[in-house]
């Protein structure tokens, strides 16, 4: 089982590097018969979520019914009772309606008020008149997903949580969904800045929720927080990327054998300790470099480089970029 203590450490060390924050929530009533569809995260990134690399969707019922699924062939419907909760880490174009089967192409006039600039949120009317029998919050989520964003490569496609209502954590995740419900109606000053502040922590409890029910065989990143040792060894890391590290330090501090770390490590997240490491001081790297502030040489003490040319070698091998390139072009996103 992974700490929920650790796993809110290491969700906040990712944070500020992956940069997640949440952009846009739409609030939807519709009555049967109704469909929409998500326009692919190509269109989000530009029009929602100016600027963002990667597009993460969800959407929670507040109240009644529906179904969703991905657009691909093979996806099979996904019926969303109240309180259900569902997310596409990966910004996967998806259908929700109001029975399974149905169809529709994205209405991309549904984002210009996002374009104008209208406060939050944004409301949606699919009742024609008819009394609403289901309503919906539907939020998208920018953040970095490059070079190397760890939690988001380690989702699945399609998070469901069926009933986030329930008591599970306390009732955590159904107090935030109320919060949010109440806050769509509020006309108080900050409504919006809330709203964005809420769609986040409803995306991290689910990740939560996710990382608590995954078998006891699964890999990934997530997998490796709740081993032991491969989840120390990541502590470490995260906390420390600017250390000399080697693996011998790092399975001592570990509690483990070097030869075990690299084997278990790399069976958990697929690459080897070393190579994590330098996958992480790239991205906090280019984390730096899209805030603009750090000059290079703070940027090449921060993340543990020697000099500034062995960083600039070793992150445009990674990224196809110079570290002045990857900075304007953050700029000019």
């Amino acid at each position: 089982m992974i700490d929920h203590d650790f796993l809110s450490e290491m969700l906040r060390s990712v944070r500020p590097s992956v940069r997640l924050s949440g952009a846009v929530f739409f609030e939807v009533d519709a009555a049967a018969p109704w469909v929409a569809a998500a326009p692919p995260k190509e269109t989000i990134s530009q029009t929602v979520v100016s600027g963002a690399q990667h597009v993460i969707d969800f959407h929670v019922i507040v109240e009644g019914s529906c179904w969703t699924r991905l657009t691909n062939p093979d996806s099979l419907p996904i019926k969303l009772g109240p309180g259900s909760v569902v997310v596409f880490p990966h910004g996967d174009t998806h259908v929700l309606a109001s029975e399974p089967g149905l169809d529709a192409e994205p209405n991309l006039a549904a984002f210009d008020e996002v374009a104008r600039g209208r406060s939050l949120p944004f409301h949606i009317d699919f009742r024609d008149g008819e009394v609403g029998t289901t309503r919906l919050l539907c939020g998208f989520l920018g953040c970095d997903g490059a070079p190397f964003n760890p939690l988001i490569s380690a989702l699945p496609r399609v998070i469901h949580v069926p009933n986030g209502y329930d008591g599970c954590g306390d009732g955590f995740l159904g107090h935030l969904i109320s919060a949010a419900a109440r806050e769509t109606e509020a006309t108080d000053a900050g409504s919006g800045g809330v709203l964005v502040k809420l769609s986040e922590l409803i995306f991290i409890e689910v990740i939560r929720r996710y990382a608590a029910s995954l078998p006891s065989n699964a890999d990934g990143w997530l997998a490796g927080l709740r081993d032991p040792a491969v989840g120390r060894a990541l502590r470490l890391l995260h906390r420390d990327c600017a250390r000399h590290w080697t693996v011998a330090e790092l399975a001592r501090e570990a509690g483990m054998s070097r030869t075990i770390l690299s084997e278990r490590f790399t069976a958990l997240l697929g690459i080897p300790p070393m190579s994590y490491l330098t996958s992480w001081r790239m991205q906090r790297a280019a984390s730096l470099l899209s805030a603009g502030t750090a000059t290079l040489a703070q940027i090449t003490d921060e993340i543990g480089y020697e000099s500034e040319a062995s960083f600039s070698r070793a992150f445009k091998r990674m990224t196809g970029l110079s570290p002045a390139h990857w900075r304007q072009s953050a700029r000019h996103r």
